[in-house]
């Protein structure tokens, strides 16, 4: 009869690990190698939701954020602090025009995440939103498609982050070239979410004739959509909206470090480097090209840097003597701004 009654309890706990694995529902919420990682049931105001996760090892995962603004649902790489005794902040970083799906990302061209491993921090890398931006569109677009990245970053994706990895609640961004506007719009939209922004050769200014050109070139020539289903026609009013020189006063109160290069070619511009991506016989025609994106940017970065000090808002700007548009200068300027992100991450009492 005792065994009888063994072999009951057996089977009904298989029954229902299968009809778990029948249903999707996780046996647990926290897998063995992810401790502290909770996915549970919790979605954002508008319903997104963490679909599943998939773990690396015990401080390294990757979950699929499903987004109801965009009907999408999209990677996010995670890595844990060492310590997840206690609820700890979150570092949010952008990738730059590629949007991290190609080689050309954090994971794949830096040591960033090394650097950041003993720094007490999550870091949630954004993947996703080529071309875009990282703004919400005024329409979907027949190349890029429905686009509301500002919402899934500044609305949709926190709550989840807090929630999945027991957060403290309090963040800061980071990111490059293309992302220099949004994580500058981003602390404009959402005071207070992020407590430091860097960026590092990022445009900062949209709604100037250079500027304008600049993204037209990165929505249209690189990504093939067009600009005026993001912000409408060139030079009308959102893209004044979208200009964080424009809306400089809104930064009050943020952490801001941004730094770029002069458009010199320097140490990380030579033919086969380590950060080079291209063959070395095509060097001389991107350094070339990157030389002169980082020179408007170095141009753009005076002028947020003028605004700032215009409105007595702090801010720290690094102008290098030399560098072109390149990975290696965006590591070397990751580490320099950790005093700054630092600042917003672990704010004294």
């Amino acid at each position: 009869m005792q065994r009888r009654s063994i072999r009951r309890v057996v089977a009904a706990v298989l029954c229902a690990v299968a009809a778990s694995i029948v249903s999707g529902i996780p046996v647990s919420a926290a897998p063995v190698g992810a401790p502290g990682v909770t996915l549970g049931s919790v979605t954002s105001p508008d319903g997104s939701f963490i679909e599943r996760m998939e773990v690396t090892d015990a401080r390294h995962l990757r979950l699929f954020v499903h987004s109801a603004a965009m009907n999408q649902t999209f990677p996010v790489d995670v890595q844990r602090p060492a310590d997840t005794a206690t609820p700890k902040p979150a570092l949010y970083l952008l990738n730059g025009a590629g949007g991290g799906v190609d080689r050309a990302s954090w994971q794949l061209r830096t040591d960033a995440l090394d650097f950041l491993s003993d720094k007490d921090v999550n870091v949630v890398q954004i993947i996703g939103g080529a071309w875009t931006f990282y703004t919400d569109w005024v329409k979907p677009d027949p190349v890029l498609g429905v686009n509301k990245w500002q919402t899934y970053i500044a609305e949709e994706l926190p709550p989840l982050i807090d929630a999945a990895l027991g957060t403290n609640g309090v963040n800061a961004i980071a990111g490059l070239s293309m992302s220099g506007i949004p994580v500058l719009n981003l602390a404009i939209a959402k005071p207070g979410l992020f407590r430091s922004a860097a960026v590092y050769s990022g445009l900062t200014q949209v709604s100037d004739p250079a500027g304008q050109q600049a993204v037209k070139l990165t929505v249209e020539l690189y990504g093939g959509g067009d600009a005026e289903n993001m912000w409408g026609p060139v030079g009308g009013p959102l893209w004044a909206a979208n200009d964080p020189l424009v809306n400089a006063e809104k930064l009050r109160g943020t952490h801001l470090f941004v730094s770029t290069g002069t458009g010199i070619p320097g140490i990380h511009d030579q033919p086969g480097g380590p950060f080079r991506m291209e063959k070395p016989a095509d060097t001389p025609k991107t350094v070339a090209l990157g030389a002169l994106i980082e020179g408007a940017i170095f141009v753009s970065s005076h002028n947020l840097q003028a605004r700032l000090d215009q409105l007595g808002i702090p801010g720290t700007f690094v102008y290098r003597e030399t560098g072109t548009h390149s990975w290696g200068y965006w590591q070397d300027d990751l580490k320099t701004s950790w005093p700054v992100l630092a600042k917003g991450l672990f704010p004294q009492p």
